[in-house]
């Protein structure tokens, strides 16, 4: 039976999951999903939304996006095509790696994938030309629910791979943290 590995990384929540592959001569057998697995990682809601990306040059940076509760959602994020630098950034309130980060490089090749549980925001960079994604969501996106952070960030310190070669006005707008910033409840 194909299974996943689930890895713990160094904040709490945030998990690697490893998709083990079945491979022969016509190719390959992975299980992408599965609801009792996952929800034993962590993933423990139903999926409200599956998201597809597609970033086409290489050093693009999208991010760092989050859900304010009672909107705040579960994210399994794995790469399709091509090769991600994936970001989960610990918002929690009162959390012991509060505005700590964690990277996982995802490719279709590694089969590796990011849950990224709430209270974290989340963003990557393009390692490949035309990386994309697939985005499983255990809440429907809220427009007035949105927040983000500025993936440029110094107080963050994130540690991207290559210089930034494309950002859009929107996530380049984004807030810099203050003093004010207290994060989202835990």
């Amino acid at each position: 039976m194909v299974r996943f590995d689930v890895h713990a990384t160094p904040l709490a929540g945030v998990m690697r999951i490893q998709r083990q592959k079945l491979e022969d001569s016509r190719g390959f057998f992975s299980r992408f999903f599965c609801a009792e697995e996952l929800g034993a990682a962590g993933f423990s809601e139903p999926i409200a939304q599956i998201n597809h990306t597609l970033t086409r040059r290489r050093g693009a940076v999208r991010g760092l996006h989050f859900q304010h509760p009672p909107h705040a959602e579960d994210k399994l994020v794995s790469c399709l095509n091509g090769q991600i630098f994936d970001v989960a950034v610990d918002l929690r309130r009162g959390s012991p790696t509060f505005l700590q980060w964690h990277g996982e490089i995802l490719s279709a090749e590694n089969a590796t994938s990011l849950l990224i549980p709430k209270g974290f925001a989340h963003g990557f960079q393009a390692l490949s030309d035309d990386a994309e994604l697939l985005y499983l969501h255990s809440a429907p996106y809220a427009a007035a629910a949105e927040g983000a952070l500025n993936a440029r960030d110094p107080a963050l310190a994130i540690a991207w791979p290559l210089a930034f070669t494309d950002v859009s006005d929107r996530d380049a707008s984004h807030p810099f943290i203050t003093d004010e910033f207290t994060g989202l409840p835990g």
